[in-house]
């Protein structure tokens, strides 16, 4: 293990701060476990068995120095949705299956590609399950009885409307002790992790002053086991993989949305380099083991992982010491948690879905009313009242749309000539007019990708401008840094149509548009001959390819050749010997 990179430097006297830091992580972990678990529809217990698997894996395989991993509030919708739909059983079995296809991800090198998810779209789903997690804590902050969980975000806001006459004041108290707590620890106490505090404190003061008047971890779920469970082998055949394959791959993304997102920021607080891939076959690993044990799916946790920065962490180990503490606290204290009232746990999730909301980044891209801002909102919409699977798919879409349209939009292709006002006569577009321009020789400025958004446009103007037939089309590419094969067959249609009667000349082309075009045998059609890296050298073959006696009288004078070639030049000399004689 100590070969491993990122133990690079590392020696004994760093033991401690690891020690410190995986302390103070593991004592945060162990309410935000529970409450995790609990808002997944499943035990709490599984929870603390997610934290200590699946932490002190994540942190050995992984491929971030700092990473802590558990169970986290991205999850809690999705998992409720499978343990709603599914079951308990088959949710093991999708994390299982996540597990493998997160391993299989980063062993090809696929960690990068999570960059490539529009932030628009992260946003949204983030805020909209911050909405979905806070909401779903309202039932149990204000104690109310009577309560049908369901997967809808409409139905349980009409639950809660139907039962909000059976409201429990004393819930309502031990639940206003916790939030007030968890708030104004850190301002008083920083060193002293809130939610912890809240859950110790609201929990004592509900014993103490109102005992058997709020619902218990005991009274809702039974006794905390005080060990790990037996390791437990799943049964998987085809027809179960068939059934779970789609939760299992959603599992899968947003776990490694997550973690590499946690990663990142990690990166950002230390100035480190996280290896993508091998994190996300750590995620993988773990998510395969977890479910052995009962654990649910586990990622990397942004919020714990930067606790873990502040408080001192050197290595991975800080993880590792992070999961031996819950471990430990599961041994000796577990029975101790069945006198944890379920309103304590309810403002610890309200708080944590609170901080995951993105609401200043949320308001900064709504506010630019730009396609973000519409991607954002379908994005947050779909997730809070459809679901994150649909949020995401038709979030990516409309990104992957709207980019399109953006990229055919800064496509420009305009016709061009010199301007004899600059140095070496620059070729620019504007210059074209009625009265100045070249009858043989038609000059196209493309800039920007040629690709399938903007090719039938290329092409289309192209054709439109030039209807009157020239003999020679000069296609300057400098500015085009990317051709698809629609772009390749729009150029072919071009070259096609005026090589009958003319002559196609490219000038300036890219490596990557010049590999296509050989690769599609256009590069020979055109011409070896035709292709020019510089504009001036394609203009004076063109001038060469010119029918002379159209030359003769013309008064456009788009290049300096043209007064020789048209004959004006020897008029005027006629001119001035004239003149002189007289």
């Amino acid at each position: 293990m100590f070969t491993d990179k990122r133990f690079h430097h590392y020696s004994l006297k760093s033991v401690p701060k690891d020690l410190l830091s995986g302390l103070i992580v593991g004592v945060i972990a162990i309410p935000l476990g529970m409450a995790f678990a609990i808002a997944s529809g499943v035990k709490p217990e599984y929870g603390i068995y997610t934290t200590i698997v699946a932490g002190i894996l994540i942190s050995l395989f992984g491929g971030s120095k700092y990473q802590i991993g558990g169970p986290t509030g991205a999850f809690i919708p999705i998992l409720f949705g499978i343990v709603m739909t599914y079951g308990y059983e088959n949710l093991l079995i999708a994390g299982f299956m996540a597990g493998i296809i997160l391993v299989l991800m980063g062993v090809f090198k696929l960690g990068s590609l999570i960059k490539f998810i529009p932030r628009p779209v992260t946003i949204g789903f983030t805020t909209g399950i911050a909405v979905t997690i806070f909401t779903g804590q309202i039932a149990s902050f204000l104690g109310l009885e009577g309560i049908e969980k369901h997967e809808e975000f409409i139905k349980n806001i009409g639950e809660l409307v139907v039962h909000l006459s059976t409201i429990n004041i004393f819930s309502v108290l031990t639940a206003a002790i916790c939030l007030l707590t968890i708030i104004y620890t850190p301002k008083i106490a920083p060193k002293i992790p809130g939610p912890l505090l809240g859950l110790l404190v609201s929990t004592f003061i509900a014993a103490l002053l109102f005992p058997g008047e709020v619902a218990t971890i005991g009274s809702a779920y039974g006794q905390i086991p005080n060990s790990l469970p037996s390791i437990q082998i799943p049964e998987i055949n085809l027809d179960v993989i068939m059934k779970l394959i789609k939760p299992a791959f959603i599992i899968a993304m947003l776990g490694g949305i997550e973690s590499l997102l946690s990663a990142v920021v990690a990166d950002g607080m230390t100035n480190s380099k996280h290896h993508s891939n091998r994190e996300l076959v750590g995620q993988g690993i773990a998510n395969m083991i977890t479910p052995l044990f009962g654990g649910i799916p586990a990622t990397g946790a942004i919020a714990r992982t930067a606790t873990n920065i502040k408080n001192g962490a050197v290595s991975p180990l800080s993880g590792v010491f992070h999961g031996i503490v819950v471990l430990l606290v599961l041994v000796f204290f577990a029975p101790y948690a069945s006198y944890i009232p379920l309103a304590s746990m309810a403002p610890i999730l309200m708080v944590v879905a609170w901080n995951m909301s993105e609401r200043k980044v949320f308001a900064h891209i709504f506010k630019t009313k730009s396609t973000d801002s519409l991607v954002l909102v379908v994005t947050f919409l779909l997730t809070v009242f459809v679901n994150l699977t649909t949020a995401v798919e038709v979030g990516l879409v409309m990104s992957a749309i709207l980019f399109v349209k953006r990229m055919s939009d800064v496509m420009v292709t305009a016709k061009a000539l010199p301007n004899p006002q600059t140095n070496r006569a620059k070729v620019e577009t504007g210059m074209v007019t009625d009265t100045h321009d070249c009858p043989q020789i038609s000059i196209f400025n493309i800039e920007g990708p040629l690709f399938f958004g903007a090719a039938l446009s290329f092409e289309e103007t192209i054709m439109k401008t030039i209807n009157y037939r020239p003999k020679i089309l000069l296609l300057r590419m400098g500015r085009v840094p990317f051709m698809d094969t629609t772009g390749e067959a729009n150029l072919s249609s071009i070259v096609r149509q005026f090589s009958k009667n003319g002559i196609v000349l490219i000038s300036g082309l890219n490596p990557q548009p010049e590999k296509v075009l050989k690769k599609t045998g256009l590069y020979d059609v055109i011409g070896k001959e035709h292709f020019f890296e510089h504009t001036g050298e394609a203009i004076q073959y063109a001038l060469g390819q010119l029918n002379k006696n159209k030359c003769l009288g013309c008064k456009h004078f788009a290049f300096r050749e043209c007064k020789k070639l048209s004959g004006s030049e020897a008029v005027e000399r006629s001119k001035q010997k004239l003149t002189a004689t007289i």
